[in-house]
């Protein structure tokens, strides 16, 4: 938990690794991936908020098999030739003072999908698309493919992936590995009742309900190296009205940190929403910090807040009020991939600036030398 004195550019202890800043890169898909291959656009990409000064850059949903995709053009890491160029991508990460974290995901039922910037349709077979799977055969709406429901061979082999996923992600580099539960995705749709509408063991009531997320973030955390954190993002409310029925709740989401923490997760980065074209968002200004503040009390576990956060004071605050232990920017490291730099200067803290910009920098700031992050 947080000392008193902890700010946004304190050092963060998880397990071995020490961070030298509260700032990290939110997962953001950038659909620019061919057959799941990183390229050029994720080594600028992520590596320019290396340069930056984020002491975490994640990468974005990375499919554990070619099905758990949102889109054909979504990173994978279901294969060994998916490493290489990762492992080139952490290496510049850790040169420029970063850790690499890599969110491991499978899409669910809401899979085989057109990016973003298309019309929202089902992506057919015949233009490389797949069929869907999910917890039951329940769509996420009319524009989204009809799911098979998992058999438990399928859940199976599901484990089996995450848990290969994380041996590659280590291979490649990363420090970090952060389960992705949320967003209406595969363990997501496990978690709610307004997706999981099965009759058996994994459904129903809540401790069926969380059986399988817990199978795969134990079978992750396993794999994964004792002396390295595992995160896991949860969405901690559908944001759905009761006439919709039964959804998943704040409440759940502290009673699950619990028993992720008992499972060795080091961090809940706390999202919302996403299960439901119904649900009803209050958007504004850090409006899911409430949500990291509250599982971070009650489940007495390290949180991320992530949710518009723009603002250094505003990011400060949440560290400072013990809101949360980190904070993940999204689209305000789109606009501004050197934020951390620039929040230095704003929140008079000091911070290195790349030798190589140090002419941008103030003349009292010290240069940052590229060198390699070790991992403990």
């Amino acid at each position: 938990m947080s000392e008193p004195s902890d700010h946004l550019f304190s050092p963060l202890k998880l397990r071995g690794l020490t961070f030298p800043n509260r700032i990290a890169v939110s997962p953001m898909c950038e659909y620019s991936s061919a057959n799941g291959h990183a390229t050029d656009w994720h080594l600028v990409h992520l590596g320019s908020r290396a340069v930056g000064g984020a002491g975490l850059v994640l990468t974005e949903a990375t499919a554990v098999n070619p099905e758990g995709r949102i889109s054909p053009f979504d990173l994978g890491i279901w294969d060994d030739e998916h490493i290489p160029m990762l492992a080139q991508i952490t290496a510049f990460l850790h040169q420029h003072g970063a850790y690499a974290g890599m969110q491991l995901a499978h899409a669910g039922r809401k899979a085989s999908m057109a990016p973003p910037w298309e019309k929202t349709h089902t992506v057919p077979p015949e233009e490389g698309g797949w069929q869907a799977v999910a917890p039951s055969a329940v769509r996420f709406s009319d524009a989204y493919p009809l799911p098979t429901a998992l058999d438990r061979t399928g859940m199976d082999k599901i484990v089996r992936d995450f848990t290969a996923a994380a041996v590659r992600a280590r291979s490649a580099g990363f420090d970090v590995v952060e389960v992705h539960a949320a967003h209406g995705y595969l363990l997501h749709e496990f978690l709610s009742p307004l997706s999981n509408h099965r009759t058996d063991e994994y459904g129903g009531t809540f401790a069926n309900r969380v059986r399988f997320p817990l199978e795969v973030v134990r079978a992750v955390r396993t794999a994964w190296p004792a002396h390295l954190p595992v995160f896991v993002r949860i969405s901690a409310t559908d944001w759905t009205p009761e006439s919709l029925g039964e959804s998943w709740t704040l409440d759940q989401s502290v009673t699950f940190a619990r028993l992720l923490k008992q499972e060795g997760v080091d961090l809940i980065d706390v999202s919302t929403g996403g299960n439901h074209p119904g649900q009803q968002i209050p958007l504004g200004p850090g409006y899911q910090v409430v949500h990291s503040a509250t599982v971070h009390r009650e489940a007495e576990i390290p949180t991320g807040a992530v949710g518009m956060i723009t603002a250094p004071a505003q990011a400060d605050r949440i560290i400072q009020s013990d809101e949360a232990s980190l904070v993940l920017l999204a689209r305000e490291m789109l606009r501004d991939p050197y934020w951390p730099l620039h929040a230095a200067q704003q929140l008079e803290q000091p911070m290195t600036w790349p030798i190589q910009y140090l002419r941008a920098a103030s003349a009292k700031t010290p240069p940052r030398q590229p060198v390699a992050t070790p991992t403990a």
